[in-house]
């Protein structure tokens, strides 16, 4: 049986030609171009992905002066902060503050003794509390408290008690006990320790 197709009619030779490209088309298609076309797609979707996370870096570099004046301010804003709060313990400037408000308002300070240091480590504080004695005038402990609240550092006075001072100074009519605390930062390096020694 001879298979040749140069002996077949012309259509049935055009027929074979077209199915075999049909064939080899496919086979093509199948075994090469369709694998290159999702390794295409793949490629395409991480250079999109590349191309919005460039977008996002240059967008943040546009930003990034704003961002510097922001550090620069908040960083002015925590010096300032230093003084109402300030990071190291500083006791004697606590007890001189007060020896100077006591004395431009004629009170005398008997004692000044350390309470025990109370730490909060949510709010990154600690506080630390002097029990303080006093004699003075009714008038001069108020003037006292009043020019003690106009400090730039946080000093709380609690527990006020007011007697009589059985002494007789018509200067010094009673005797006023307290609770000064203030408060300091707590710092990663170093945790603050409890009170020193009274003065």
């Amino acid at each position: 049986m001879n298979l040749s197709l140069s002996k077949q009619p012309w259509y049935l030779q055009l027929g074979a030609f077209c199915a075999l490209s049909l064939a080899g088309v496919a086979a093509f298609y199948f075994l090469y171009a369709s694998a290159a076309q999702a390794e295409a797609a793949t490629k395409l979707q991480t250079l999109q992905g590349l191309r919005a996370e460039i977008d996002r870096g240059h967008a943040t570099e546009r930003k990034l002066p704003q961002f510097d004046r922001q550090v620069k301010a908040l960083e002015a804003r925590l010096e300032g902060l230093k003084a109402v709060l300030p990071e190291e313990k500083d006791v004697g400037d606590l007890i001189n503050r007060m020896q100077t408000l006591a004395l431009q308002s004629n009170l005398r300070i008997k004692s000044i003794k350390p309470g025990a240091a109370v730490t909060n480590t949510k709010q990154l504080y600690t506080e630390l509390p002097h029990n303080v004695e006093f004699d003075a005038s009714y008038h001069n402990f108020g003037l006292f408290l009043d020019r003690l609240s106009k400090l730039s550092r946080i000093i709380n006075v609690s527990e006020i008690s007011l007697k009589a001072n059985e002494k007789g100074d018509p200067a010094m009519t009673v005797t006023a006990t307290c609770v000064a605390t203030t408060y300091v930062l707590m710092t990663s390096a170093k945790a603050p320790a409890t009170g020193s020694p009274a003065k």
